[in-house]
């Protein structure tokens, strides 16, 4: 077999570019294969803190740690990709209250910033705060950050120097010689519709949730139990900074403000697939009532979509996950698969969160250096990223430039909610992006309010017309609605079950487009859902089956609520329909 590449890094996440740009600035030579788009695993389906490290600071120190150092390293290399947005912890009277003192504590001994304020200042600052604040810290390094910015910017200065990015390349198997190495890597190409084999020296795994199917191709097996996490998207941002519960992490912490929306997060269950997308009903009760106890206009908001994602942790001490959800320590842990396996040139980074991947990537690629007997120093920590030199965003700064805004220079607006112009899309096409998933990634395409209800037939004729030879645009375009349709399903209850049988009259009314195929009596139970009416029909549970295990109307939001949510009675009638869905 003749060498293709020096090294093949499996996973397209935040972990896989950040290996990519390491190996590219220490000048050696690498392909990166992902099954799909890059950021479509964990990295695209998180909650988008920059973790300052204070979430960890009581109960796992390593890992408190590590963000506190990696927090500083990105605003150097890649603040482009971060808002700057400070974040509040509350503590509130049903809280451990000796949980404030052992905060404090852990935040010094790990370094993270943290100052104490009072209540009152913290609500002048965050005047959405609930008034039940018992005790109220300011941790500065806590922000936002646009994981999928950071993935194309990594990627983008990889390929410059002379890294390859093969996406939409699964990975079907590898080949090894007599010594036991990996000679190399089979993948097919979807786009291609053909197989290719990639011989190397070397492979690194950095599959994330999906690590332990790639260490048991290769032959070096090992066990990943992934731990799902469940995040709603809420319409509006509620809070300039980022909010928690001042509490050992647990379901319903987090309150994420990232550009016009709010993401609250998260919960932890132990998964069987780390491909089930699915999020349960009461998830999102969970969530929605916990971060309500934070800032309880967010019990009478509008939900635009519920997502979830794997987390990839490992335990070191078990060699395996072991379902422990959040026992197990977000750490990170390289595996050489040499003494166990027999597999002396493949490599493992497993564990971790996404504010560390760059500091993973360099643990793993100064292991392989080491072990070729080799002096290429690190330099990923100081080189800034392509984009850097636009700074951090801060959270007054305008989510578009004004001609966007107002459909000039660019030409017209294709999707009204995130300000994306004709020109952007054609530019997209112009250089291979034709799948409007990608699109969706990329310049957050059917992100806003109406989930691509507006915007999606747009963009699939502006494909079609620069790109007639890519395929069918209906099946483009169907492919783009059954993933909007996916995160909408979950919440369809208020003004989302309005936006939903909007979007269900553009697409199968107007355009005859079957988006997705519906469950028995799911119409009926949408219906319902945006009048008010009672629905009398099937109860299933399941995503898009119900909430709370009943239909889709319950309280008079169209939710069962799992918990009252906090004093001031009950939640309001169902708001009126409004233009746009808004």
């Amino acid at each position: 077999m003749l060498r293709e590449t020096d090294v093949v890094v499996i996973g397209g996440g935040a972990t896989g570019t950040a290996v990519l740009w390491d190996l590219a600035l220490r000048g050696i030579e690498a392909v990166l294969v992902d099954r799909s788009d890059l950021g479509t695993g964990t990295s695209g389906r998180w909650h988008g803190e920059l973790h300052s490290g204070a979430r960890y600071a009581v109960n796992d120190l390593p890992s408190a740690r590590e963000c506190v150092e990696e927090n500083a390293v990105l605003r150097r290399i890649a603040p482009h990709t971060i808002e700057d947005t400070g974040g509040f912890f509350i503590l509130l009277p049903e809280h451990d209250l000796g949980y404030g003192d052992r905060f404090v504590t852990g935040c010094a001994e790990t370094g993270v910033p943290c100052e104490e304020v009072d209540p009152a200042a913290a609500r002048r600052e965050e005047p959405a705060l609930t008034d039940r604040i018992e005790r109220a810290f300011w941790v500065p390094t806590d922000g936002s950050m646009d994981a999928w910015r950071l993935l194309w910017s990594t990627a983008y200065g990889a390929e410059a120097r002379g890294g390859r990015v093969l996406v939409h390349h699964p990975v079907v198997g590898f080949e090894r010689d007599g010594d036991g190495r990996v000679s190399a890597v089979r993948v097919h190409d979807l786009v291609g519709g053909r197989g290719r084999t990639i011989g190397c020296r070397w492979v690194i795994n950095a599959a994330g949730a999906w690590a332990g199917r790639i260490g048991a191709m290769a032959g070096a097996p090992f066990r990943m139990v992934p731990d799902k996490g469940a995040m709603v998207v809420m319409a509006g941002r509620y809070v300039r900074s980022l909010v928690t519960h001042c509490r050992m992490p647990t379901d319903g912490d987090i309150i994420v403000p990232a550009y016009d929306a709010a993401i609250l997060g998260t919960t932890s269950t132990e998964a069987d697939d780390a491909d089930d997308p699915s999020v349960a009903p009461l998830e999102i009760d969970l969530i929605i009532d916990q971060t309500a106890k934070l800032v309880p206009a967010i019990a009478h908001g509008r939900a635009l979509r519920a997502y979830s994602g794997h987390r990839p942790l490992y335990d070191p001490v078990q060699g395996e996950a072991g379902g422990h959800g959040r026992s197990v320590s977000r750490t990170f842990t390289v595996l050489d698969h040499e003494p166990g396996d027999g597999v002396p040139n493949l490599l493992s980074i497993v564990g971790g969160k996404l504010t560390t991947s760059r500091q993973m990537a360099q643990k793993v690629v100064d292991v392989m250096v080491a072990k070729r007997g080799e002096e290429r120093p690190c330099t990923t920590a100081i080189t800034p990223l392509p984009g850097a030199e636009q700074g951090i965003r801060q959270p007054t700064r305008p989510l578009a430039r004004p001609s966007a805004a107002a459909g000039q220079a660019d030409g017209p607006l294709v999707c009204e909610c995130e300000l994306i112009t004709r020109r952007t899309i054609e530019e997209a096409v112009g250089a291979g992006v034709t799948q409007l998933d990608d699109l969706r990634r990329q310049y957050r395409l059917g992100f806003g309010p109406t989930q691509g209800g507006g915007c999606g037939w747009r963009a699939a004729a502006v494909v079609a017309a620069r790109r007639p030879d890519v395929g069918d645009p209906l099946a483009n375009l169907r492919l783009f609605m059954q993933e909007r349709w996916r995160g909408l399903r979950a919440v369809a209850w208020g003004q989302a079950a309005v936006q939903a049988l909007r979007n269900d009259a553009i697409y199968r009314g107007i355009l005859a487009l079957d988006t997705v195929e519906r469950e028995p009596g799911e119409d009926e139970q949408i219906q319902a859902a945006a009048t008010g009416d009672d629905w009398s029909g099937p109860r299933q549970a399941g995503p898009g089956r119900g909430v709370g295990g009943e239909g889709l109307t319950g309280d008079t939001e169209g939710r069962r609520a799992t918990d009252a949510g906090p004093p001031g009675g009950p939640r309001g009638p169902l708001p009126e329909p409004t233009e746009g869905g808004r």
